[in-house]
């Protein structure tokens, strides 16, 4: 690894990993430029900043272009993550998902419900940000507070099903909040940012009668799912995002009380000033709208639309440089 200190860090890129999936599309490609397989295999998740076993992000920017960032983790600790950190691999995973057809019906586990089901089971809670949605797209999260678990479970096998969820249609701007235990799937025509848990696990419930590529049924997990599910919740997931536009600079809190990750909606028509020290913690900057520049003299970054980029918990101040006139939406995600 090249030898630094943590002065010579700076707002980090990274290399995406594209993951092929039946559900997924071609909006990365379309929508943000991105290279995608040559033989027109749809894409439906790309690990934007992810630290797992089987994939861990290199820095695609500056001098420590190759890095990994399981590297930078154990190398500078909680200079790198933030002053909560105990040890272990980054703490979150940071997606983009191209849901061209319906995602299947799923849940993910708590930690209680991890140690039930024991295995590689990791808890696993996640946020969803709008990003771009066909016409009558929706988002299915939740239990209907009108159906019950005895229903719920009468309907697993049928199309029925979609009948006991909470469905909402889906806007550009509007986020989702999915802890663990909450079932939820992704409709057709959605470009999502997901922020969650460093997990990838996952249990299908219904994946609508669906085949794979061999032209079987793919694996459920019913068992699991039924470890997993929080039938008590009736909760309303959908955040809704701020309608009017103004010309000022504004910061909506998206998520507050989530002990994982939180997460904040930034509107900028100008310069915004900001710092890690304030909250202790490394800050990911999400390019929604349009491009923009993050650092400070001798340490700036240039952040493409639809990109993501840490800044180290140690950088300290900084300034964010939207492009182009009018309103930018970023999302920031700290500790």
């Amino acid at each position: 690894m090249v030898n630094l200190d943590k002065d010579a860090l700076y707002p980090l890129l990274f290399e995406p990993a594209c993951k092929q999936v039946i559900w997924g599309g071609h909006r990365l490609a379309e929508k943000y430029g991105r290279a995608l397989p040559e033989d027109g295999t749809p894409v439906g998740e790309s690990w934007e900043i992810c630290d797992r076993p089987e994939f861990a992000s290199p820095v695609s920017n500056g001098p420590l272009k190759g890095v990994t960032i399981r590297e930078l983790v154990e190398k500078f600790g909680r200079e790198f993550v933030g002053k909560s950190f105990r040890g272990g691999r980054f703490p979150i995973l940071v997606k983009l998902l191209d849901a061209e057809k319906r995602v299947s019906l799923q849940v993910h586990p708590s930690a209680a419900a991890c140690a039930m089901i024991g295995g590689s089971a990791e808890p696993k809670t996640e946020m969803w940000y709008i990003l771009d949605a066909d016409p009558g797209a929706t988002i299915l999260a939740g239990i209907n507070p009108k159906s019950s678990k005895m229903r719920f479970l009468e309907n697993l096998n049928s199309p029925d099903i979609e009948a006991q969820l909470q469905v909402f249609d889906s806007f550009p701007g509007d986020a989702y909040f999915i802890p663990a235990g909450r079932v939820h799937a992704i409709g057709a025509g959605n470009l999502l940012l997901e922020i969650q848990q460093n997990s990838d696990t996952t249990y299908r419930i219904s994946d609508w009668g669906r085949v794979g590529a061999d032209g079987k049924p793919r694996e459920l997990h019913i068992e699991q799912a039924l470890k997993c599910i929080d039938f008590m919740d009736r909760t309303v997931p959908r955040i809704t995002g701020p309608s009017d536009q103004v010309n000022h600079n504004r910061k909506f809190p998206l998520l507050n009380h989530c002990p994982f990750f939180r997460v904040e909606e930034l509107l900028l028509t100008t310069d915004w000033h900001d710092s890690t020290v304030s909250t202790a913690s490394f800050h990911v900057l999400t390019a929604v709208s349009a491009p923009f520049t993050v650092g400070r003299a001798g340490k700036l970054t240039e952040v493409p639309t639809g990109s993501s980029c840490l800044l180290p918990a140690c950088f300290g101040n900084y300034t964010i440089t939207p492009s182009g006139d009018g309103q930018k939406t970023i999302i920031r995600t700290t500790l």
